[in-house]
């Protein structure tokens, strides 16, 4: 891991694996990153307990849930991580937190499945979102292709952007 500067003093994030105990604190980072569309709480507890190999989790030195990143193996494509939402709590935020959590997930489900993609979604004004996915297929030598996968139009209400799929990939080691 990366040592990171979380307030004022410089620290290594723990990543573990989530429990259904810290569902609640991961829909409150979501719901606080101004950025997500909101699940509801039911969902992080299930995404939790179902998902929990392919989802990691940020913690502060007392073990409080900082930060995580939730993803899932595709379906048709079990070489693919897909990226469901990645969101860093506020006081957190600019200290790599989401380069760590992103880098330590992709080694978990890389060991376990042999993953040679990742893919995400990021709205085109979410330009955070668009600098963590390169930054990451930079430091894994990875092409990145963009595409629109839900136009604005697909949504059922009005004021969604289109999300546009981000494919990273072929990976190769970390470079830092």
């Amino acid at each position: 891991m990366t040592p990171l500067t979380t307030g004022l003093a410089t620290t290594t994030p723990l990543t573990t694996p989530p429990t259904i105990e810290d569902g609640a604190e991961l829909w409150r980072i979501a719901r606080g990153s101004g950025e997500l569309d909101l699940n509801s709480p039911y969902s992080y507890l299930l995404w939790c307990r179902d998902f929990a190999d392919t989802t990691t989790v940020a913690r502060d030195d007392s073990g409080r849930p900082i930060g995580f990143v939730t993803g899932y193996l595709r379906p048709d494509r079990p070489d693919t991580l897909f990226v469901w939402q990645i969101a860093v709590e506020g006081s957190h935020r600019g200290s790599g937190v989401a380069g760590t959590l992103l880098d330590a997930l992709s080694a978990q489900v890389a060991a376990e499945h042999r993953i040679s993609r990742v893919e995400a979604t990021v709205t085109p004004g979410n330009l955070a979102s668009d600098r963590l996915f390169r930054s990451f297929a930079r430091r894994h030598g990875a092409e990145v292709t963009q595409e629109v996968l839900f136009p604005a139009s697909a949504f059922p209400t009005a004021g969604h952007e289109s999300e546009v799929l981000y494919r990273i990939g072929p990976l190769g080691s970390p470079r830092r």
